[in-house]
Order: C-alpha cells, then structure tokens, then sequence
C-alpha cells in the first residue's frame, strides 16, 4: 500500500501544534458536486426572491443574445429558466447576427433606465463586427451582474466587489462547500481571461492564498502545478491536466468545458487520472458549470436588495 505524509498544523490561542498523518496514496479525491451545490443554493433564494416580491421589487433579469450561436442558445435558455424556476422575472431579447451595434446600445440603455431591471447580461461571444468592451461598459455598472464593467473589475481589485464574476464566485463556493481554508494555501490558476483566470485569481489573493497565473506563454506549467495546493483549470484544452502535474492532496477545480470528436463532455482535467492523485476534484459535468447560473441569480437578487434597500 502506497503511504504519504500529510503535514497538519493547528492552530489555537496561544499555541500552535503540528503532527503528520498518515494517508493512503491510493485514496480517490473527495468530489465536489456543483450540481447539488446549485440546487442548495437556488432553493435557499427562493425565501429571498419572495421577501423582495413582497416589497414590489421582483429581482429581474434580461439577456441579450445576438446572432444564433447553438452554445450561446443554450446557455441563454438556461439563464432565463433558472430564473423563473425561483420566481424571478427574466427575459431574452434576441437580435439577428447582423444588428446594428447602436440597436443594442440603445436597447442597454433602455433597459439601464428601467427600474423594473435588476441585472442586464449580454451574451458573449459577439459577432465581429461588435466592440465587446463598448457594449460591455455600456451596461450600468449597477446592473452588470455578470461583473465585466470596468468600474466593477476595480471594486473586485480593490476587494470590495459590487458584483464577482458568476463563474469564479461559483468556485469560491465550491471551496466553502469543501471547508476549504484558503488563506496561506500555493494557488495555481491556469489562464488569464477576463472572464474566468483574472477574477478568479483576484478572488484568492483578497481571500489570502499566494497565487500564480499561468498561461500559453509559462514556460514550465508543471513546476508550478505540482507545488500548488489549489489548481484551477481554465484553459480550454479538453484533459490538459494529467495526474503527474498534480500535488497529492490538492484541490482541483476544472472550469472547462470541451466536447470531444465521440460528442461526449469532458474539462480541461484528466479526470480519472487526477481523481487518483488529488484531495478534492469537481467533475465535468455536474461541477462547476451548475455553479455559474446559479451565481447569476445571486447577483440579481443582490441588485434586487440594494434598489430595495434591503442590503
């Protein structure tokens, strides 16, 4: 039987303790299941999405999608059910591929004038001829739940955010779900975008962890994999990391999402490989992805209550 040592401490007042555990090397990782986490979490909005109701403030959401993109249909259609399914108002304007930029515009503004909108979402990715970052800060930033406007990215990195991006606000769940102590911990995120890599690593650093952001250009991603006690996933490459890149005992959270030549899912984590290896894992699918709906229904209802004055 394989044997490691896992070095514990504890720390009480006035005291500080330290001991090694014996631990089985050929123990499976704990899961992380985002699937029931969302569940959880949606049932437990309900209560709020009712208190607001009640005080004339029904947490509304409107999605805009531009073109017929079968993946941005999708996730459109998720969006708005989710929200229904809580008793939020929720809505999809559709627009076709090749709309005037200034239509959308003038829609966003609309909707930022409408006090019967909490949040405003656009779908993304944008046909070419669209500036992304003008239609983006066009958004009030009281309403940007999907937390992209400037004046929002500022507030997450000063670690006083209005709003935190709907997919790394899942995974930060994700860690509390998992009594993740983070503050201390050798971080990896793998990945740089706006969406996803940067966030997330701002989130770790306000929460304490000491973090390094690789990407297409790092020059050995496994040096650093392998010393890090937290790896996120997010580079959008199906089973990119393998179960040698991976510390024993880490925690590995796989945001991506890729579809291979079988039509079968599968993330950015060898999965079966890394499921051997580390301490806890989220699975694809049924990990993360659940996650970043359901945080788009929080940060609605968190604009709700703001415009309420509830919090």
């Amino acid at each position: 039987m394989a044997i490691l040592l896992k070095f514990i401490k504890f720390k009480g007042k006035g005291c500080r303790l330290s001991r090694f555990l014996l631990m089985d090397a050929t123990m499976t990782a704990q899961i992380i299941d985002g699937k029931a986490l969302a569940e959880e979490l949606r049932q437990s909005f309900k209560a709020r999405v009712e208190t607001l109701t009640a005080k004339g403030h029904k947490p509304g959401l409107v999605v805009i999608l531009v073109g017929e993109d079968p993946a941005s249909q999708v996730y459109v259609k998720n969006k708005v059910n989710g929200c229904l399914a809580i008793g939020m108002h929720s809505e999809k304007i559709v627009y076709e591929k090749d709309v005037a930029q200034q239509v959308v515009l003038d829609k966003i503004a609309e909707l930022n004038a409408d006090p019967a909108i909490h949040g405003i979402l656009v779908q993304l990715p944008l046909p070419k001829h669209f500036d992304e970052e003008k239609v983006l800060e066009a958004i009030s930033a009281e309403k940007d739940v999907d937390g992209f406007h400037a004046e929002n990215v500022g507030a997450l990195s000063q670690g006083a955010p209005r709003f935190i991006p709907c997919t790394p606000y899942g995974v930060m769940k994700m860690f509390e779900k998992g009594s993740v102590d983070l503050a201390g911990q050798e971080a990896v995120v793998i990945g740089r975008s706006n969406i996803v890599g940067k966030p997330m690593a701002m989130l770790l650093i306000n929460a304490g962890a000491t973090v390094t952001v690789c990407h297409s250009k790092t020059r050995d991603l496994k040096f650093h994999t392998q010393r890090a006690d937290i790896v996120v996933a997010a580079v959008g490459k199906p089973k990119f990391v393998k179960g040698d890149m991976i510390k024993p005992g880490a925690v590995v959270i796989d945001v991506g999402i890729n579809r291979l030549p079988d039509g079968k899912l599968c993330g950015d984590v060898d999965y079966a490989d890394c499921l051997e290896v580390a301490g806890q894992i989220t699975p694809v699918p049924g990990g993360v992805g659940p996650m970043t709906i359901t945080m788009l229904l929080a940060n609605t209802i968190e604009a709700a209550e703001r415009k309420a004055g509830i919090r």
